[in-house]
């Protein structure tokens, strides 16, 4: 079997079998057969002479072959005691304490088995309303969200990491401002994601700029108005923040309920991907298109589709068989989910395709080969289904489905794009259908070692022309981007991009294209560089609106970190003037008509946040620098107001002027002691309007550079992340961000929330 070091690194380190001693008990190659057999075990139901052992070995090819393998407790759990295998799971919590606490209890057992839950917080009463049996004051969704994530914290999922929750609100519940904020400091309900559940109501409302209706969900009735514009701007800010809450398209997802009779669709899983029932589950499994490439004419590489279409059909096979080996946690699940039989077949390896095709991920291009691909992986997929349906029967609920009168299914639904952050290791491809995060990275060994990780596409590509080395990728590690290196060819440029060099419109439109073929939902990151505003995460919700997803997650660069302190070097040692020399700074000295073009913002910066009272609130100006300078000012105001996006626009202009080259002095006289009329009329003010403080501040970090080359923690307060840094706490090396969780491609640490 063909696998990386990484991929087993990661399955000894969290999949294997242990003995009592906590010793290997299995090796690789023994967990797929493990598996293979167990899933191929299901068709003696329906054949007691059914040639299992056959079965058994193509199913073990499929994923030795790393053509296909399913979600993560079905590799840890298949062919052993516990026997869970589903990822998936929404629970229903009722609105009093007997159901809201054996809602804690039954998430607590699918955790410690190793699935994932989502829960709709909609039908608890808001805070404050009255309590009948008791005569008291109903304390609220978020209060019970806390006890939720306590209950997570203290149960490890499935032996290998903590369990992950999707918390969603209905947007028109009373306590929905209390829910779009409560995740706005980062170290609070760390075990769940949320998303507001967003209703055709409401959109409408914040397009004629109109108020809309909050229902009390004991009573049904209107207790309160708000303005749908004020509500929207909310969640945009908090997702510009750090990335939470995310939204759901509740209507949507209900319009594609293919069982409406059987109830309304409340929430999803922990990544947003598989909306389902109460108490149902589902099954996911990714197809890794990396694999499906063949030579065409002239040995240009083209889209295998006879392959292709072979493996839909034997993971659409191994995917049924799952349900019916499936031990589940619960009898009403188990109960719900046979009704349905849904599976959710994605795909992974997506942006690794486009590289071997030569295709850029923001292309047309790409956006039609997504569209064709994810169109045969439904059509063959449900036409399997169908097959399976002949033999085995259609699934219970099928006559009261939306597919009632046509050709017989075996399963509800089909397909789904899962995030695959540790399917992706193990199979060595790209995650999902995400474009490359990053080509290289250093990985930092136990012994205390530094290995170089490239990308083995962009490295056989360099190589061909002979142009590859440590030294080059080491710039690449530095840039985060080959965007900017001369040394690089522009046709490989144009192909090799990585999330940032990808726009937030580009990867909504391809979130698009796969979710125009996909049964359930897709999963994927929206990315935004770290500069960008409020109006482009505004804009991109619109069109996510528009382009019909039933969901979408953002995540701005760098927001989660919740660092006012970044201390370190961006050089690895080397001195300022070495660094002024380097490939990319010569490049970018002069613009395309002779300007001067700034120089890049280094990935590592230090600096501080002072809180300064203004005329209309407090605003917060944050201000970093490196060896060679200031090199960002970041303003945000506080809940008083303020004029969030003039001295955001100050800050952001100031910026750019001081990476490339004016001297703080000049910027500083240029926006010192202006005056604002609100801030005049208070006495006491030590500024006179929002630039009159950022410059203030920017004199302040000039004179704290004169005294020292590094801020202590002594002399501003330094705020981590939930993680504690943005390194993996297991092997220190960087983390990547996506769908409300944290990656470690080195060696598969993972967390979401």
């Amino acid at each position: 079997m063909k696998i990386s070091q990484n991929a087993k690194t990661v399955l000894e380190k969290r999949y294997l079998k242990r003995n009592a001693k906590n010793q290997l008990a299995e090796t690789v190659e023994g967990l797929f057969l493990r598996v293979a057999k167990a899933v191929a075990e299901a068709d003696k139901k329906y054949n007691k002479k059914a040639d299992v052992e056959s079965l058994a070995k193509s199913f073990y090819d499929l994923m030795t072959n790393l053509d296909f393998l399913p979600n993560s407790p079905t590799l840890m759990n298949a062919g052993r005691p516990l026997g869970q295998l589903s990822a998936c799971f929404v629970l229903p919590i009722e609105d009093n304490m007997e159901g809201i606490f054996e809602a804690v209890k039954n998430a607590a057992l699918i955790h410690k088995s190793g699935g994932g839950t989502g829960f709709s917080f909609s039908r608890l009463r808001s805070k404050g309303a009255v309590v009948t049996s008791t005569g008291g004051q109903a304390s609220g969704p978020v209060s019970f969200m806390r006890v939720f994530n306590m209950a997570t914290e203290a149960v490890k999922q499935g032996g290998t990491r903590r369990g992950a929750n999707m918390g969603i609100l209905r947007v028109d519940h009373p306590d929905i401002l209390d829910f779009i904020d409560c995740k706005k400091d980062i170290t609070q309900i760390t075990n769940f994601n949320i998303s507001v559940g967003i209703t055709e109501k409401f959109m409408k409302a914040v397009a004629a700029e109109k108020e809309f209706e909050l229902i009390e969900p004991s009573t049904k009735k209107v207790v309160k108005k708000l303005n749908a514009r004020e509500v929207f701007n909310k969640i945009v800010d908090n997702a510009w923040l750090n990335g939470e809450p995310g939204i759901i398209f509740l209507d949507r997802l209900n319009e594609a309920n293919v069982v409406p009779t059987l109830g309304e669709i409340e929430a999803t899983n922990p990544c947003g991907e598989q909306p389902l029932l109460p108490y149902e589950s589902c099954n996911l499994g990714s197809i890794n298109l990396a694999n499906m490439l063949k030579a065409g004419k002239g040995g240009k590489l083209e889209l295998d589709t006879k392959k292709l279409k072979q493996t839909v059909e034997l993971a659409v096979h191994f995917l049924d068989n799952v349900i019916e080996v499936n031990q589940y946690p619960l009898d009403k699940i188990r109960e719900v989910t046979l009704e349905t039989r849904k599976i959710g077949l994605g795909v992974m390896g997506f942006a690794d395709m486009l590289l071997q095709l030569e295709i850029p991920y923001n292309s047309k291009e790409a956006i039609e080969l997504a569209k064709k691909v994810m169109k045969q992986v439904q059509e063959d997929g449900r036409a399997y289904s169908a097959k399976l349906a002949k033999t085995r029967g259609a699934f219970p609920a099928f006559e009261v489905s939306v597919f009632k009168g046509g050709a017989a299914l075996r399963n509800a639904t089909i397909t789904t794009i899962a995030p695959t952050g540790t399917l992706s290791i193990l199979a060595s491809c790209s995650s999902g259908i995400e474009p490359i995060f990053a080509y290289a990275y250093i990985k930092n060994v136990m012994d205390g070692t530094h290995l170089l990780e490239v990308n083995p596409y962009l490295k056989a590509k360099l190589k061909e022309r002979g142009i590859y080395s440590d030294a080059l990728m080491k710039q690449v590690i530095e840039q985060g981007t080959l965007a900017y290196i001369k040394e690089i060819p522009a046709d490989i440029k144009k192909v090799f991009v990585s999330t940032h060099d990808i726009s937030p419109e580009a990867h909504i439109k391809m979130q698009a294209a796969f979710q125009q073929f996909t049964d359930n939902a897709v999963s994927k990151t929206i990315n935004f560089t770290k500069d960008a505003t409020r109006t482009d995460v505004e804009k991109s919700y619109k069109l996510a609106y528009e382009q019909g997803l039933k969901g979408i997650t953002i995540y701005r660069d760098g927001s989660r970190t919740g660092q006012v302190l970044n201390v370190g070097s961006v050089n690895d040692g080397k001195a300022a003037s070495e660094r002024k020399d380097c490939a990319e700074c010569k490049q970018r000295k002069n613009g395309v008509d002779g300007g001067v073009l700034p120089r890049l913002r280094p990935s590592i910066t230090r600096g501080f946040t002072e809180k300064v009272k203004i005329g209309c609130g407090n605003l917060y100006i944050t201000v970093n620098f490196d060896d060679d300078g200031i090199v960002e000012v970041f303003t945000s105001t506080g809940k008083s107001g303020g004029c969030p996006s003039q001295s955001e626009a100050t800050a952001r202009v100031i910026s750019v002027a001081l990476r490339a080259g004016v001297d703080f002095k000049s910027v500083v006289k240029q926006v010192k002691s202006i005056r604002c009329p609100s801030t005049v009329r208070m006495t006491g003010l030590k500024v006179t309007s929002c630039p009159d403080a950022i410059a203030k501040t920017i004199e302040k970090v000039a004179q704290s550079m004169k005294k020292t080359s590094k801020l202590l923690p002594e002399d501003v307060e330094a705020i981590a992340d939930d993680n504690g840094n943005k390194n993996c706490p297991d092997c220190k090396t960087k983390l990547e961000q996506g769908d409300g969780c944290v990656l470690c491609r080195a060696c598969g640490y993972s967390k979401c929330g």
